[in-house]
């Protein structure tokens, strides 16, 4: 059996940059000395010319992003984010948000799977702040076909969009002939009619792992990618709260504000069953290696298992 192509969602942004440049004459990109590490770097070595490195100055080149944009520019403002979402908020907010500006936030290293760079770098935070600015659109893609998928409609789509990506190296499950990726719609990875698992980003092919384990006990879980956060797909969770009953959500995220909260406020509103949030419970990260700090957060496929044991 050959072993399943693992990529990092971060070199799927580098590389999908420089593909876009060739069809996008007006894209630039900006980074915040840490294109090495964002995979913006790839941009910079095959269009130099359109590259911008702006310092150790998130804030700044947030505003150097929507000056940019505000002469027609489609831009892409990198950085960890921790320090995208983290330190830029308030220019993002007032700078990019307010004016609907096109610019396109590259954050990556996200999540608990940073690993040895500790709490301070872990941001668990950055979906429920982004979320809180009208007209943002929030993309976290689940593998690096998907992650190309999201760069290309990110860079179409008309205003701001924060596009989330990982450090750790992820299997690539969908196939790049056949995937289709709608900004908004959610995506069935698996039908299935006692509950619904809802996965985003990396927790996807977890979800799906766990789906299959649970189908060996005759437990039958439907599985639901939410790709884009925001705007979120409503119909696709009203139909699985109807249909099963329970959903379980799974983010690399702290529980609120994240994933979990988008599709409790649906199902609230549109059709109250039971929700369970699994994700990072209100508390920060620690150093350690990404593996090993996913499994003791319990974001993996056993947990979500026994997460689902216990709703049923």
């Amino acid at each position: 059996m050959s072993e399943i192509k693992k990529i990092a969602t971060r070199d799927s942004y580098g590389n999908a940059l420089v593909e876009l440049s060739k069809e996008i004459d007006d894209l630039v990109v900006l980074d915040a000395d840490l294109a090495a590490a964002t995979k913006t770097g790839i941009f910079k070595k095959q269009v130099p010319d359109r590259f911008f490195d702006c310092g150790i100055a998130e804030a700044n080149m947030m505003g150097v992003a929507a000056g940019l944009a505000a002469t027609g520019k489609t831009v892409f403002a990198s950085s960890f984010a921790m320090f995208a979402a983290g330190r830029a908020f308030e220019i993002i907010r007032n700078s990019i948000g307010y004016p609907h500006l096109n610019v396109k936030i590259g954050a990556t290293h996200a999540g608990i799977s940073v690993g040895e760079d500790g709490a301070t770098h872990q941001c668990n935070e950055d979906i429920a702040l982004m979320r809180t600015i009208p007209g943002m659109t929030i993309i976290n893609p689940a593998d690096d076909v998907e992650a190309h998928a999201a760069v290309r409609a990110a860079a179409l789509h008309d205003g701001p969009v924060y596009l989330r990506f990982g450090r750790l190296a992820v299997p690539v499950f969908n196939d790049e002939k056949s995937y289709r990726f709608e900004l908004g719609k959610g995506i069935t990875l698996r039908d299935g009619k006692d509950v619904t698992i809802i996965a985003t980003g990396l927790m996807v092919n977890e979800a799906r792992m766990a789906a299959e384990e649970l189908s060996k006990e005759g437990i039958d879980a439907r599985v639901i990618n939410i790709h884009t956060i925001k705007p979120i797909d409503r119909e696709i969770i009203v139909k699985a709260a109807k249909e099963t009953g329970k959903i379980l959500t799974v983010e690399e995220h702290n529980i609120i504000g994240g994933l979990g909260s988008a599709v409790a406020e649906v199902v609230c509103e549109e059709c109250p069953c039971l929700v369970k949030r699994l994700g990072v419970e209100d508390r920060f990260g620690m150093s350690g290696p990404a593996l090993d700090l996913l499994k003791l957060f319990g974001l993996g496929s056993e947990n979500i298992v026994k997460r689902v044991k216990g709703m049923l």
